[in-house]
């Protein structure tokens, strides 16, 4: 499974489940938030890493822009869409109103 993929049905559990939504809302607080949250992802059964969340923004990021207008200089230029850990967190705290 692709890592936007598992983020995705991460997501619908966090909203689902008020529990994984408070543990991945905690890993936010950690020195390194981005480690936190992988582990936990890791312990939920999702391996993503950091390396994963990284690659899967930019590589969703350089599709759509290959996309609009041939991917030129004239693409427009897209702000916080390939970085799919802050989306995330915005995708489950939107539902809550956190």
């Amino acid at each position: 499974m692709e890592t936007a993929a598992m983020l995705d049905e991460l997501q619908r559990k966090a909203n689902q489940n008020s529990d994984i939504k408070k543990a991945l809302l905690e890993t936010r607080k950690q020195k390194n938030p981005v480690a936190a949250f992988c582990r936990k992802c890791q312990e939920l059964g999702y391996p993503i890493y950091e390396m994963d969340l990284i690659s899967a923004g930019e590589e969703f990021y350089a599709s759509m822009r290959r996309s609009t207008n041939g991917g030129g200089e004239n693409s427009p230029m897209l702000e916080g869409e390939d970085d799919f850990y802050e989306l995330f967190f915005a995708s489950i705290e939107i539902v809550t109103g956190q």
